[in-house]
């Protein structure tokens, strides 16, 4: 997918809250704006695709034990100048959980956001605080499936039932204004 295809769904997206719709206008107004958008050599913001991975019955949520944040959470990653969101975000679950049977419930988008990030370190180095204008895919994956951690990144891999997956995360926000959205609209389909 090309960049003015992604602008085009982005901008065709149904925001289901006043959160998705403020944020929808501000990463639209981002990648319209910015050439390095989908570069994380922008250090102020940039363009990530994350994954909402739940498993055929819709039962059961994976998560990672992600290091740099001390928390379960979602998987996703860094667009690193690719504009098609979904693979990335499939890519990502491959790479973080060591997943291989993997397909989009759909190739729509199935959420937006932007997530601050706090200042950390990374390989040595100190990367700042800023933004992750995010872009989320509704995946499916086999529970049964053998998973593997990505020790550079996370400390464990597992499914949680969607009730376990909000007490499991440390991360109030995202808590009470993502996964609880993202559970409500798997609920919903």
């Amino acid at each position: 997918m090309n960049k003015e295809e992604l602008i085009r769904r982005i901008d065709e997206y149904p925001p289901c809250n006043e959160q998705e719709e403020r944020d929808r206008k501000q990463i639209l107004s981002w990648i319209c704006s910015r050439e390095d958008a989908f570069s994380r050599e922008n250090e102020l913001a940039h363009m990530t695709a994350s994954a909402w991975v739940v498993n055929r019955d819709r039962s059961k949520v994976l998560m990672v034990y992600h290091n740099i944040y001390n928390s379960w959470s979602w998987l996703g990653g860094h667009a690193d100048g690719e504009t098609d969101l979904l693979s990335v975000a499939m890519r990502e679950v491959k790479e973080e959980a060591g997943i291989t049977r993997l397909q989009p419930v759909s190739e729509d988008i199935f959420s937006l956001e932007i997530l601050t990030v706090d200042g950390h370190e990374k390989k040595g180095r100190y990367v700042p605080c800023h933004l992750h204008m995010n872009v989320t895919y509704l995946l499916e994956a086999d529970d049964r499936e053998g998973v593997s951690v990505k020790e550079d990144e996370n400390s464990g891999v597992g499914w949680f039932s969607p009730e376990d997956a909000l007490r499991a995360s440390t991360e109030p926000w995202f808590v009470d204004r993502i996964y609880s959205k993202l559970i409500r609209k798997v609920e919903s389909l």
